[in-house]
């Protein structure tokens, strides 16, 4: 089993790198979060992995990368503890919690799936699933970070739900808009619904 491969980046893009190591190149998936905090090409590199086996016979290993053990370690908590969760789906997941892993954490443990629909842009049936997998499991796993939104109380019917929905209707994304106004709300917790929307769209 391969813990970490150190070499220099010979290729990126935003789902995958190229690792040379000695002259052999290891092509390793990444999640987009990753993508972001990577070097240039040609620095050195050391990127931690966690193996796949796909295929009928079990015939080709695909190689899943990250920039540090706590990162590594939440995957492979997902992948292998929530029902119905591969490599591909996992790796998804963990993008969408690198926002805050110390925040993912504490709102499994408190049983808050609107915390992670609102911030992490998990649906109310994978926010269940999730917590009802990892609830007594995630509290040995070692998390990055300080927490950033866990004072925030977050339901379908807060200011920040409305917020995001105004600006889903201007055309902006989703989940493009939840990073908007929880981090906008994050420092005006008093703010009205119309002030929140105006400057989060200073972000988008």
């Amino acid at each position: 089993m391969i813990d970490y491969l150190c070499g220099t980046l010979n290729s990126k893009s935003t789902n995958s790198v190229t690792v040379d190591v000695n002259g052999i190149g290891y092509s390793i998936a990444i999640t987009m979060s990753s993508f972001s905090k990577l070097p240039e090409i040609e620095s050195s590199i050391k990127i931690y992995v966690a193996e796949a086996v796909a295929g009928i016979y079990g015939g080709v290993v695909y190689l899943y990368g990250f920039l540090s053990k706590e990162e590594r370690e939440m995957y492979l908590l997902i992948k292998d503890e929530v029902p119905g969760t591969g490599a591909k789906k996992a790796m998804e997941y963990v993008d969408k919690i690198s926002k805050s892993f110390a925040d993912f954490k504490t709102a499994v443990i408190t049983k808050n799936p609107s915390m992670l629909n609102g911030i992490f842009g998990f649906t109310k049936k994978t926010a269940d699933k999730l917590i009802a997998a990892l609830k007594d499991k995630i509290v040995a796993v070692n998390t990055i970070g300080q927490e950033k939104w866990s004072g925030i109380k977050i339901n379908e019917n807060s200011i920040l739900s409305d917020a995001i929905e105004g600006l889903v209707a201007l055309g902006y994304k989703e989940q493009q808009a939840r990073v908007a106004v929880t981090k906008t709300y994050e420092h005006n917790e008093n703010i009205a619904l119309e002030d929140l929307i105006k400057k989060s769209l200073q972000d988008l």
